[in-house]
């Protein structure tokens, strides 16, 4: 895939992590080159099968793209009238908290790009069915998809220090019971859980797993900041020790048939 805009990489050394790098020095341009990719598997995606499944993450780390979309003139033409949105991982409180993740989506996106109502999927994550209710949805909603394309078709996640990513956090339940331990790889199952307990930062979660996130089209992995290069470091070393992703949750997203592309700045890159 190719982007809309040219981009000079920076005179960083990317780290050799699993799937494709983008590196920029200043997070703006990194925005830019997210935004450009964004855009242009969306129109794909439109051309294709005549929607586009947009799965979204929450946290401070995206929130600037998520303006970004909304406010330069470059990505006013993404197709949201064919979009359907949905929410990567969410926090088991009302839309009114501060913490949920829905919230910051819904004011920043769902308002103001022009989605209709309908094609947005919050996680009713305070429902005790949450898990199960988000997974018929995104089921139906995909139904009329031929087989093989009823999947989504661009997901973005970040990454946490500890190295989690959506709600699967290090030896938490909804990561280990989306690890095949025998074989230490990601199995196909569940594709949302409830994730809780001692591992889970609170509060409990609702959350895509594995499942669901490597079998998308696209993987994205938006991670800024020279809080996150050690974090990356880990994860270049480990990137092929299968037995390291109960530790490092981000290590088990491999898309099957998808692309993976991390999109970095370079203060997050690993010296050396």
């Amino acid at each position: 895939m190719s982007d809309l805009i040219p981009f000079a990489q920076p005179n960083v050394t990317p780290p050799a992590l699993p799937g494709s790098v983008t590196v920029q020095h200043e997070t703006e341009d990194l925005l830019d080159a997210a935004a450009s990719d964004l855009l242009l598997h969306a129109f794909n995606c439109v051309r294709a099968f005549g929607d586009f499944h947009l799965a979204l993450s929450g946290g401070s780390t995206p929130l600037p793209l998520y303006q970004r979309l909304m406010i330069d003139p470059k990505y006013r033409e993404l197709p949201w009238n064919r979009t359907h949105l949905w929410i990567v991982d969410e926090r088991r409180v009302g839309f009114e908290s501060e913490l949920s993740n829905f919230r910051a989506i819904d004011e920043i996106l769902v308002e103001h790009s022009g989605i209709p109502r309908e094609q947005v999927h919050p996680i009713m994550a305070l429902q005790d069915d949450a898990d199960v209710a988000y997974e018929r949805q995104i089921r139906e909603s995909m139904f009329f998809r031929e087989k093989g394309q009823d999947r989504l078709d661009y997901v973005l996640l970040g990454m946490g220090t500890d190295g989690h990513t959506a709600s699967l956090f290090p030896h938490s339940p909804a990561l280990l019971d989306s690890l095949d331990v025998e074989r230490r790889q990601p199995q196909v199952g569940k594709l949302i859980a409830i994730n809780a307990g001692p591992k889970v930062t609170p509060p409990d979660r609702v959350t895509m797993t594995y499942a669901l996130l490597n079998g998308a089209r696209f993987v994205a992995v938006l991670v800024t900041g020279a809080g996150k290069r050690a974090t990356l470091a880990k994860v270049a070393a480990g990137k092929d020790d299968p037995a390291l992703m109960a530790e490092l949750p981000i290590l088990g997203v491999r898309p099957r048939v998808g692309e993976l592309r991390w999109y970095l700045d370079a203060a997050a890159c690993p010296e050396g």
